[in-house]
């Protein structure tokens, strides 16, 4: 028996398997391609499923959340080929023992729920919740364990492509790696050093920032999504880093409506 918690992002379709017990079995990431069809879809959940000594018979219940419109339709279809098991998806109706306290709960992303979700059940409130996809959502939950407000800006990634993209003699540069210094000397090495202390500076501040709304100084910060270890080792802020954030959230989710 095996849940398969899946979210759909912007530029990755992460996914996992857990126990009933919550134990998870593995996790996974696809890039998230709009125009895979339903069948594609299938062929690549089932040949990851194997890479992990899976298949789509153990699978006895699916968990899906989505923020990309596009996609869901031909992942539901996809799901339905390949396992025929109930699937619950992130939305209206569902229980998450959050509050959203935002002009129009309705616009917040099933992803960025889950990833509050999944902290809280990591830390306790007050607390800043961060996901990093093609953009940087992050999420202030008061002490009543209610999502207050956030920010949204891009992520590293879509700022360097746009800086070199629009810019006649700047390299690519790889923010996964650690810059030789802090001033370049060269105009490779000062790009790679603005874009990777730029990023952390610029955290650093908006979580101060938030934690002072908050009024909780020390309000713990959980990250997930793509940001470079690089860009979280030249954070001054400590974070909890999770990977499976999201997908653990999922499951807590799946957890709490009903099933056991």
């Amino acid at each position: 028996m095996m849940l398969l918690a899946l979210n759909i992002g912007n530029t990755n379709i992460t996914f996992g398997g857990y126990h009933p017990d919550g134990k998870l079995v593995f996790s996974s990431r696809l890039y998230a391609d709009s125009r895979l069809s339903s069948d594609e879809l299938v062929y690549k959940m089932v040949n990851m499923l194997a890479l992990y000594g899976a298949s789509p018979l153990d699978v006895t219940d699916v968990i899906l959340a989505s923020v990309v419109p596009s996609l869901t339709p031909r992942m539901r279809e996809a799901l339905q080929k390949m396992c025929q098991v109930p699937l619950m998806e992130v939305g209206p109706g569902l229980k998450s023992g959050v509050r959203i306290r935002m002009d129009n709960p309705a616009q917040l992303g099933g992803e960025l729920l889950c990833a509050v979700v999944g902290a809280l059940r990591r830390h306790e409130p007050p607390l800043l919740v961060m996901n990093v996809d093609t953009a940087i959502s992050l999420l202030a939950v008061d002490e009543a364990a209610s999502i207050v407000g956030g920010v949204i800006l891009p992520a590293p990634q879509l700022s360097l492509e746009a800086l070199v993209r629009n810019t006649a003699q700047l390299p690519q540069v790889d923010p996964e790696t650690k810059p030789r210094r802090f001033l370049g000397t060269n105009t490779a090495d000062c790009l790679h050093s603005g874009i990777l202390n730029g990023t952390a500076a610029m955290l650093d501040g908006m979580f101060a920032k938030c934690r002072a709304v908050l009024r909780a100084p020390q309000a713990p910060v959980i990250v997930t999504g793509t940001l470079p270890a690089t860009i979280r080792d030249a954070c001054d802020t400590p974070m909890d880093y999770r990977e499976t954030l999201i997908l653990d959230g999922l499951y807590a989710i799946w957890k709490r409506n009903g099933k056991k």
